[in-house]
């Protein structure tokens, strides 16, 4: 559990800028709904999930591993507009933690691959660790922030 950090201007563009906000309250109640939505529609499993919106997007749940907790994470950070998740979630089977990765201009998956593992062509153990979020592993950008599984 912590505060995690992104960059404002990456990720998924979630949130609709073109309407007009016309009480701050129902937008950010709007934008925790599109939020939550993202997380049912990426199948990640969690119970009593609950996404606040303040300094930091906060995320409440029950998740059976870390790797669920750290992907609910990711996919609530790398949304366009949000700078901090602060992880409120429980892991009831908790396992080794991954590290966390942000994306630089020039990166793929098995450069990143080469060197956190040694060897470029363990970039699918990278891709696999980042599903559903990564759709092929081609497509990363520069600012997301992706899981990088341990041993």
């Amino acid at each position: 559990m912590g505060l995690f950090s992104f960059i404002k201007n990456a990720g998924s563009k979630l949130f609709n800028k073109s309407k007009k906000e016309e009480e701050v309250k129902e937008v950010e109640l709007t934008r925790a709904q599109a939020l939550q939505q993202e997380i049912q529609n990426l199948g990640l499993p969690v119970s009593n999930l609950q996404v606040d919106l303040g300094q930091a997007v906060i995320v409440h749940g029950v998740t059976d591993t870390n790797a669920n907790r750290e992907k609910i994470i990711l996919a609530l950070g790398n949304v366009e507009g949000v700078t901090a998740v602060d992880d409120r979630i429980t892991v009831t089977n908790p396992e080794p933690e991954a590290v966390f990765y942000e994306v630089v201009k020039g990166d793929s998956l098995s450069k990143i691959a080469k060197a956190h593992y040694g060897d470029p062509m363990k970039y699918p153990q990278i891709f696999e660790a980042n599903k559903p979020m990564l759709t092929h592993p081609d497509k990363i950008y520069p600012g997301q922030v992706l899981r990088i599984p341990q041993g």
